[in-house]
């Protein structure tokens, strides 16, 4: 692997333009399973729901055999065959309004290649910038990790489990059912294997169970603030994924308030270990 190749792609940029429409709002809220009144034009969007817009509507003959589009046209050819999304950090201006036309300006930030115990790894961090015909309203700087094949047999390394606080102020508990998992694939129109097909993620891949997505967990731990602060205008978002989540066990979302308008996030597995913490800003 060529390290200089790969940062020669730093800079590149691609623009997309979509309209934010109510049904993918609708669908969010139905997967949330929250009881949200029909969105209306002119009505905010939620936080992060940002990403069920702009989708990667690749041809299928572009699609590789993870399910993710071919490398080498926005995103650098990591000859690497595995990639999740390891962590965003995301800054709401203003929210995107339904029925409004947007625009979503994204580059390349940085390609770092490192080694782990793992083996190879080479993060790559793409920064969105989304606006509308008023202007900026959302950045989001997304950090994808490509990491090496593992041989049949042989399993997926993983963190080693830390264990979570357990000193959440609110919390709830949820089953990551391949229902879910496929109903979310299916609003971001996301091909990732990983998440929907389990003979390809147990035997290709060597993971015990179904992945729940990163932006999912993310999403979550966003609704738990929601639910415990309705209301809340969401401005600063970040969070870092620290080990997967799987379909096989319940999970906990968990927060509690860290400052006068600041809450500190966390997903707890059923074995007591952190897999996501997250950080929550609101005006």
């Amino acid at each position: 692997m060529d390290p200089t190749s790969l940062e020669s792609w730093v800079g590149r940029s691609e623009t997309h333009e979509d309209v934010i429409t109510a049904a993918p709002v609708a669908a969010l809220a139905a997967l949330l399973d929250r009881d949200d009144p029909p969105p209306k034009p002119g009505d905010p969007i939620p936080p992060l729901a940002h990403w069920l817009y702009f989708l990667p509507v690749h041809r299928q003959s572009r699609v590789g055999p993870d399910g993710h589009a071919v490398r080498g046209e926005f995103l650098p050819p990591v000859p690497l065959p595995r990639r999740m999304w390891a962590g965003s950090r995301i800054e709401f201006l203003r929210p995107l309004a339904v029925g409004a036309p947007a625009k979503r300006v994204s580059h390349i930030a940085s390609v770092k290649v490192k080694e782990g115990r793992s083996g190879t790894l080479v993060f790559v961090t793409v920064r969105h910038e989304i606006g509308d015909a008023q202007g900026l309203a959302i950045t989001d700087e997304h950090d994808i990790v490509y990491r090496e094949a593992t041989t049949p047999g042989q399993g997926q390394a993983v963190a080693d489990p830390t264990p979570a606080r357990t000193d959440e102020a609110w919390s709830r508990t949820i089953a990551p059912d391949p229902v879910l998992l496929f109903r979310y694939s299916a609003v971001t129109f996301n091909g990732h294997r990983i998440h929907y097909d389990q003979p390809y993620v147990t035997q290709v891949e060597g993971y015990p169970g179904l992945i729940v997505h990163g932006p999912l967990i993310a999403t979550l731990l966003v609704d738990l603030l929601r639910r415990n602060r309705p209301g809340v205008d969401v401005k600063r978002y970040s969070f870092r994924a620290l080990r997967p989540l799987f379909d096989t066990a319940p999970f906990t979302t968990c927060g509690t308030p860290s400052g006068a308008n600041e809450a500190a996030l966390w997903t707890r597995d059923a074995q007591g270990a952190v897999t996501m913490e997250a950080t929550a800003a609101w005006r």
